[in-house]
């Protein structure tokens, strides 16, 4: 029963990881190099993220520079931007590729609020989901005899606390990105 619940915890924190991960794609504005972990190059037939060919910086608040470790991937590097669906252009001197980030415009700002405020609930019905998984195991295991009924009232209302504290955190983590959206 113990085991049941911390796994339950662990999914909610895969989660709640899975979220953090998802916001730090969203471009608030100022250059942030995670914005090109989901970003593929076709090196040599395989498939390799920007950061294992290249060197990324942030130069400015608003340019990332990407210098590639062998010059002859600036053309792969710069074709596989433009291919993603990050929206930036990249400009390519010869040496390195320079990704400006343009100034957020108020519409988009609440844009993006709406884009983060959808991922935010996505991540808590995924909690939930996880919490009734639980609760079906635990109601399943008192049936089986496993646990006794106060076990599983007792475990129950763990499992909510958990769920609760969780939610919670997903909520801190929505405000705080729309805060950075917003004030950027």
């Amino acid at each position: 029963m113990k085991e049941t619940i911390n796994a339950a915890k662990e999914k909610m924190g895969k989660s709640l990881n899975a979220l953090g991960n998802e916001f730090a794609s969203i471009r608030a504005g100022r250059a942030n190099p995670s914005i090109l972990e989901k970003v593929l190059v076709d090196y040599y037939g395989a498939p390799t993220p920007v950061n294992q060919m290249a060197a990324i910086s942030v130069s400015e608040a608003r340019i990332l520079v990407i210098q590639p470790w062998d010059k002859s991937t600036l053309k792969l590097i710069e074709k596989a931007i433009l291919a993603s669906d990050i929206g930036i252009t990249p400009t390519n001197d010869g040496n390195v590729i320079r990704l400006a980030f343009p100034q957020l415009t108020e519409d988009r700002r609440k844009e993006l609020c709406k884009t983060i405020k959808k991922y935010g609930e996505e991540c808590k019905v995924t909690i939930r989901s996880i919490r009734r998984d639980t609760m079906e195991k635990l109601k399943k295991m008192q049936k089986n005899s496993e646990i006794t009924e106060d076990d599983l009232k007792d475990c129950e209302k763990k499992v909510q606390d958990i769920t609760d504290k969780y939610c919670t955190e997903v909520d801190r983590t929505v405000a705080d990105k729309e805060k950075e959206v917003m004030t950027v």
